[in-house]
């Protein structure tokens, strides 16, 4: 059975456009959680205020990639964080759709025609894969129709729009005359010093679209103007009516702070080097735009286990939103990022990491709901970091827990039948129905695309041939099924396991031989699943049968 992207999250996690997460305000008291002392130094700093404005971003020119999802996942739960103290907060994510289409990704397909797009703006390239409008809506609508599955609801803002209508005007003119200041702060960390040919715009050739272009003059005023190198078409441009004029990025994204007014926006820990963007941004922010830079926080890279390296869009290594719903619950992805520091860098599993990760989220729930006890200090970080994991409000009650791994034990048994599954839950609570669904559905994708052959199993069906066994092993079966037939629903884990090896000793046989066979005769292979456990859950009718044709 195909995995369904997508589908079938949409059906079962939907959240309402208006959702806005609220727990109960805290009383006063040290913050045990990461994002709740960040929250806190942003109002230390950026002091009491009516709205605070949390930002992020980035180009769509590729997979909006996992890591990419890192810096947005991180600005939600300090959002979180902020409206958790009572504080209203607005959380914008630009997509920079008016930068330069610079390289093509290895990912992507028509890379032929999209050659011919190169140095346009992104959001002038055609969609490779004809669906989209254009090629940064294809981009965007990928992560878009994700992120209220995970919980997060950031108001979009498109920068190609805000170009398109001079909403920059003013901080593009400021940029202007303030050059000479810029040039000196990007020359503070340059080997080779910007010359006074350098200015701090690019222009797109209005004939041929290109930003190949040369600014040959500014008159101090509204007016600039250019000649392109690819068309050679020459112009001149008025500031408050073309929307052909962009600020490079180190300008772009100071101007932005000003004009948006943001309190915090985290970057990668490349932007936060010594003269990288986010340095050079916030000498730009003071001197140019008299503005104080956002509150910040570097975040580390994510790499896809067994891959090595950070994700990247350019060379095709990439893992989506969508493809991690896949495979993991929303509140599991969340988890994932709540649960560990910004800048650490960790690895996203699809091996069978995957089991553990689903029963660390298990046990975090059951301490949360104080079915399992741990140390008080721990306590109190679990349950914020479970607080901050649900893509909506956290339940009033423990959910019905079922285990991810059991759950591929019984997929594989039934041969993937979910809604044969859900029949035979016992609970009725139909949020806890719909995320067995969810969990089921996630389960039997990761055993079809991401579980190793050595976990993977088919339950022999009852009329299959029989596999070639001696006298001696068809005996022990017939014994084992005798001690079965007669008070199968008496056993338990414990006292079947025993059954197992008291049957072996008798019959002159090593326990690792006996479990052998059993495997062999349910599933054609050597080794499965805990194996009493396994014959329970199977059910004495189908084992009998399958045992049956052995005598």
């Amino acid at each position: 059975m195909a995995k369904e992207p997508g589908k079938f999250f949409k059906q079962t996690h939907l959240i309402s456009p208006g959702f806005m997460f609220i727990l109960p305000f805290m009383n006063k008291q040290k913050a045990v959680h990461w994002a709740d002392r960040i929250a806190e130094k942003i109002i230390r700093e950026k002091g009491e205020k009516d709205l605070y404005v949390c930002a992020s971003g980035i180009t769509p020119s590729g997979t909006v990639h996992i890591g990419n999802f890192r810096e947005m996942i991180s600005v939600d739960i300090i959002v979180r964080a902020l409206r958790h103290m009572g504080k209203k907060v607005r959380f914008i994510y630009s997509w920079d759709d008016y930068d330069v289409f610079r390289k093509i990704p290895a990912n992507m397909p028509n890379k032929e025609m999209l050659k011919s797009y190169l140095r346009k703006p992104v959001i002038e390239t055609p969609d490779p894969y004809g669906k989209a409008e254009n090629y940064a809506r294809k981009n965007e609508k990928d992560v878009e129709e994700y992120l209220p599955l995970v919980g997060i609801q950031p108001e979009f803002i498109y920068q190609a729009d805000q170009y398109k209508k001079s909403a920059y005007a003013r901080g593009i003119k400021k940029a202007l005359e303030k050059k000479r200041e810029i040039m000196d702060i990007l020359n503070r960390y340059r080997t080779t010093p910007l010359d006074d040919s350098w200015w701090p715009i690019s222009i797109f050739c209005s004939k041929c679209r290109k930003d190949t272009t040369e600014i040959t003059g500014w008159d101090n005023s509204d007016t600039v103007s250019y000649t392109c190198h690819s068309c050679k078409h020459t112009e001149e441009v008025n500031l408050k009516t073309t929307h052909n004029i962009k600020l490079l990025w180190r300008v772009d994204w100071p101007m932005r702070w000003e004009y948006e007014k943001v309190d915090f926006e985290p970057a990668g820990k490349e932007h936060h080097s010594s003269g990288g963007s986010f340095d050079t941004a916030k000498h730009i922010a003071r001197a140019v735009y008299g503005y104080e830079p956002p509150v910040t926080f570097k975040y580390d890279f994510i790499s896809i286990k067994g891959t090595g390296g950070k994700i990247s869009s350019s060379i095709g290594n990439v893992i989506s939103l969508g493809d991690m719903l896949e495979v993991y619950q929303p509140e599991i992805i969340r988890y994932l990022f709540a649960g560990t520091r910004p800048d650490t860098e960790f690895s996203i599993s699809f091996d069978l990491d995957v089991l553990k990760i689903y029963e660390d989220y298990d046990k975090c729930e059951r301490i949360y709901f104080g079915k399992e006890e741990v140390s008080e200090k721990k306590k109190q970080k679990l349950k914020r970091i479970y607080e901050l994991s649900q893509a909506d409000t956290v339940p009033g009650e423990i959910p019905y827990q079922m285990q991810f791994r059991h759950l591929c034990n019984l997929l594989q048994i039934s041969g993937g039948n979910i809604d044969a599954l859900i029949e035979q839950i016992e609970t009725q609570d139909k949020e806890s129905l719909k995320r067995i669904k969810t969990r089921a559905q996630c389960a039997w994708n990761w055993i079809n695309e991401y579980a190793p052959d050595s976990f993977r199993f088919t339950l022999r069906p009852a009329d299959a041939a029989p596999i070639d066994l001696s006298e001696k092993e068809k005996n022990i079966i017939g014994i084992l099924r005798q001690h079965l037939a007669d008070n199968f629903n008496s056993y338990t884990e414990v006292s079947l396991a025993e059954l197992f090896y008291k049957t072996a000793e008798e019959n002159e046989m090593k326990p690792k031989d006996f479990f052998k066979l059993i495997y062999r005769i349910l599933i054609g292979k050597e080794m499965g699943p805990r194996l009493a456990n396994f014959i329970l859950t199977i059910g004495g009718e189908r084992v009998l049968k399958i045992m049956e044709i052995y005598g």
